[in-house]
């Protein structure tokens, strides 16, 4: 059940405005072909993810409430590394350090510089979402690359993937949000 904007407590109108059109999308593609669906459905996670972490502030998408790295700032870092990672990388064969990519995942890419801001970090993922967009839209589902841990791997298994990652880390910051709009209500 793909679930309405209003469920997503307190994003701001462009993120509200990108989770509703991510919404009709996926709505829509649930009679799509397989390219649609899963496309659809990766971007309504991607933009699930823009919607939760919008409207906090600096201090609250930076505040760890677990023991790991895991905030929602460090989320949107994170997946903006994994986006580019699976698809500027492995998709097409560009240089990570190229990229200025630490990492392909690990615990560096949760790491957030001092001088990032809310708005920063969700600009660099919308723009590593629209640069992995770009970056399949020309390839066959079936099209395939080597990935170092993996072998061979399809474009299709890299989207499914991507979905699967996303949608986890969403439901990840979807927590973390609750946990902290419920301190700020209670403070």
């Amino acid at each position: 059940m793909v679930p309405s904007a209003e469920q997503t407590p307190q994003a701001t109108p462009s993120a509200e405005d990108d989770l509703n059109t991510a919404i009709q999308a996926a709505a829509q593609a649930t009679t799509g072909d397989e390219r649609e669906t899963l496309t659809a459905v990766l971007d309504y996670m991607r933009a699930s993810v823009v919607a939760k972490v919008a409207g906090l502030n600096e201090e609250e998408a930076r505040r760890r409430l677990v023991p790991s790295l895991t905030t929602p700032a460090g989320m949107l870092r994170h997946l903006t590394v994994v986006e580019r990672n699976w698809f500027q990388v492995v998709l097409l064969g560009e240089s990570a350090a190229k990229l200025g990519l630490v990492s392909s995942g690990g615990d560096e890419s949760w790491e957030v510089p001092d001088e990032a801001t809310v708005a920063s970090l969700i600009e660099e993922y919308k723009r590593a979402c629209a640069e992995s967009r770009a970056a399949a839209a020309g390839l066959a589902l079936d099209h395939t690359v080597a990935q170092h841990e993996l072998g061979q791997v399809s474009l299709r298994w890299i989207l499914v993937h991507m979905v699967e990652e996303t949608a986890r880390h969403a439901g990840h910051v979807d927590i973390l949000r609750e946990q902290i709009n419920a301190a700020a209500r209670q403070g």
